[in-house]
């Protein structure tokens, strides 16, 4: 079964309606702000991945859902596998440091033997979250940051030659959660790119009830990726960016750093260009569960 058919089931489950449907990354109760991720080896990180990165990882990737909210975090829950005591042992002195870096506390959790399969569960207070099917016609689409640099380095840290910078983007993503905050009160949509720009952003055009439109010439890449690689293609569908793609009015400036790179029409679907010129969608938009 694909990840959409397990949510088409899941969605005849008892829903509270803080879920939302199960379409968006976060649950909402109140002014609380629920969610919850995995980290698989082998599927999200690496075997030889440093441990300390992989705790960093686990908190960034849930903090990224939060940040895609406007939600300051209030707490994790964490679930551990223990086995090899001193990969533990780094594990838990990296998740310490990620903790006090980006501003997060544990709560509790659960421990079990077994493969290295991690959860956590983040939780964060907002006075708005801003939803992912928020968006309307003839709004602009923007995202935060640089896009491509994560997917050049995994395939630094699988061997490929390259800087440690971009290997860095992929073992230690940072959310966004001082722009979500600043951006949570303006933006009609919003959510993180986790599993590929292409395929997020057709993800909130869908949800939206819209037609996007994106200009592979404006997605923004770092020095360091054009210099690595360059292509646009390839970053815009990698996936592991965890920055923040959202839309606003056309005629409204984002308040925290960003790049607009199309807008939402009226329709269905998901259009490329390439500075005005049609663009055929690649086979793959992006990262797929299966």
């Amino acid at each position: 079964m694909t990840e959409r058919d397990i949510l088409a089931r899941l969605r005849r489950l008892p829903l509270h309606p803080g879920a939302l449907g199960l379409a968006d990354d976060a649950a909402r109760l109140g002014e609380w702000v629920l969610t919850a991720d995995l980290l698989v080896e082998g599927v999200h990180f690496l075997a030889d991945d440093p441990p300390a990165d992989v705790a960093w990882k686990l908190l960034a990737v849930n903090l990224s859902d939060l940040a895609g909210k406007g939600a300051v975090p209030e707490g994790v829950l964490l679930g551990m596998p223990i086995g090899d005591p001193a990969w533990d042992a780094g594990f838990l002195d990296g998740l310490d440091v990620a903790l006090r870096a980006l501003g997060c506390a544990l709560l509790g959790g659960d421990t079990v033997s077994g493969g290295r399969t991690f959860s956590l569960t983040a939780i964060g207070r907002a006075a708005r979250s801003p939803e992912r099917s928020g968006a309307r016609p003839d709004d602009a689409l923007w995202v935060t940051g640089t896009i491509g640099d994560a997917g050049a380095g995994l395939a630094i840290a699988q061997g490929a030659p390259g800087p440690d910078a971009l290997a860095a983007r992929y073992r230690r993503p940072t959310p966004r959660l001082a722009e979500g905050q600043a951006l949570s009160p303006q933006v009609t949509a919003m959510m993180d790119v986790s599993d590929g720009l292409l395929i997020d952003a057709q993800r909130m055009a869908e949800a939206s009830g819209c037609a996007v439109t994106i200009d592979l010439a404006a997605i923004p890449l770092s020095a360091a990726y054009r210099a690595w690689s360059g292509d646009r293609m390839a970053a815009a569908t990698a996936g592991d960016d965890y920055e923040l793609l959202f839309a606003l009015p056309a005629d409204i400036v984002p308040d925290a750093p960003a790049t607009r790179i199309g807008g939402f029409t009226r329709g269905r679907g998901l259009t490329l260009t390439d500075a005005g010129a049609p663009v055929p969608l690649p086979d793959t938009l992006g990262w797929l569960h299966r």
